[in-house]
């Protein structure tokens, strides 16, 4: 729970707040931009409270999700329910796609998503385990596959596994203790194809084994090797290569041959394109910028 004492001193007055356990995920910014504000890498704050009935649902939705409950309400109005409203549509066009919120401390609040398709839906990377999320990707049909992107975003993933059922998918070469359990080990550096409408795309760079979905070539999941920011461009950072800059520049060329329109990340802004060929060229663009870095 946020505590009042503990307010950041750029909060505006009102019932909503940040303290000062805020650990800069960006989260709430990308839930609740009218809300809150600072920089995508500095502590967040409320820069506005909320003007109208939607944007007080987007600012509860960041609280919820906020994996250091570092956001409070003096009143608490409506934050049950904005607990039991997740997982919320991507997109009003993006239906198919849900954001699960409840991020983990231990993925530093990236984001995780549930893909919903008649096959079988899928969990991309693992949110905080709750109850009320549970009950509600239940309801929705449950998971199939757990696709974990790399290392580390695994979060709750063997609660997970062991709640929905689900089969986890991650590359063998960023397995660890923590996920030895896995139950599909992906190899090598060539796409793998889940299913009709799941590519499993080898990304290495920012970890080992770091890896892409594409789903109904539309979506690309890109975990931390990709991702769009506040301004609407697509970026990759050297200060958060954690393996090999060199091989995550040449994952970045091979990613562009691939067709999609959006580029979801774990950390970052989800991405869109106007086209596909707009999106292919973005990344092209992109891998020939990380070559001058």
């Amino acid at each position: 729970m946020a505590l009042r004492a503990r307010a950041v001193p750029g909060n505006v007055p009102g019932d909503l707040f940040v303290d000062d356990r805020c650990i800069s995920c960006d989260t709430c910014r990308r839930l609740a931009p009218a809300t809150f504000g600072g920089g995508e890498d500095e502590r967040a704050f409320v820069a506005a409270q909320p003007a109208d009935g939607e944007a007080r649902r987007r600012a509860l939705l960041a609280l919820v999700s906020c994996p250091v409950a570092a956001i409070g309400s003096a009143s608490g109005a409506g934050v049950r329910e904005a607990s039991r409203a997740f997982p919320v549509a991507l997109a009003p066009e993006a239906r198919d796609v849900l954001d699960c919120g409840y991020a983990a401390e231990s993925s530093f609040g990236a984001a995780s998503w549930l893909l919903l398709r008649p096959a079988g839906n899928v969990l991309v990377d693992s949110p905080r385990f709750a109850a009320p999320l549970a009950e509600r990707v239940r309801a929705l049909g449950g998971a199939r596959l757990m696709f974990l992107s790399h290392r580390d975003d695994v979060a709750d993933h063997a609660r997970w596994a062991e709640a929905l059922g689900c089969a986890r998918v991650l590359h063998a070469r960023d397995v660890t203790a923590a996920t030895r359990g896995v139950e599909l080990r992906l190899e090598g550096d060539d796409p793998v194809r889940l299913a009709d409408d799941l590519l499993a795309i080898p990304v290495p760079g920012h970890t080992p084994g770091s890896a892409a979905l594409l789903f109904r070539e539309t979506y690309l999941f890109t975990g931390d090797h990709l991702w769009g920011d506040a301004e609407g461009r697509l970026g990759a950072s050297r200060a958060v290569c954690w393996w090999d800059w060199g091989e995550q520049i040449r994952s970045m060329e091979r990613l562009a041959a691939h067709r999609f329109e959006w580029v979801i990340p774990g950390h970052g802004r989800p991405w869109r394109a106007p086209t596909v060929e707009a999106a292919q060229a973005a990344v092209r663009a992109l891998a020939a910028e990380m070559r001058e870095r």
